[in-house]
């Protein structure tokens, strides 16, 4: 696999970089595992990362019910996900943020990430 094979997230990233010059700046992985994949995923101990999570999932017109909620670590850790597509590429947005102590589910109910 060459670079090139990347291009369609490659692509993407770029365009997102001009059209949404002013929003939060995500962590970026593109990968020859999943060539047409896009992922940009924002971590954070406060919910400033899920309002990032929230910015890019409405400006990628990614649909609120698309969007899956769960917890790790414990139920200590929330994530959220959500997919969708721009310029070719398949996005994915992941959001990670402490639970609020008092919204913690009890250790070994805490749903994992699809």
């Amino acid at each position: 696999m060459t670079l090139d094979n990347l291009a369609v997230p490659l692509r993407a990233l770029r365009l997102l970089a001009v059209d949404f010059p002013h929003l939060p700046a995500p962590d970026v992985d593109v990968s020859p595992i999943y060539p047409e994949w896009l992922r940009l995923s924002f971590h954070d101990t406060t919910c400033d990362s899920l309002a990032a999570f929230e910015q890019w999932r409405s400006v990628l017109r990614i649909g609120a019910d698309t969007v899956d909620c769960r917890t790790q670590n414990g139920g200590r850790t929330r994530v959220l996900k959500a997919e969708g597509r721009f310029a070719g590429a398949v996005i994915v947005l992941t959001a990670y943020a402490d639970q609020p102590a008092a919204d913690r589910t009890p250790t070994g109910q805490a749903g994992g990430i699809r």
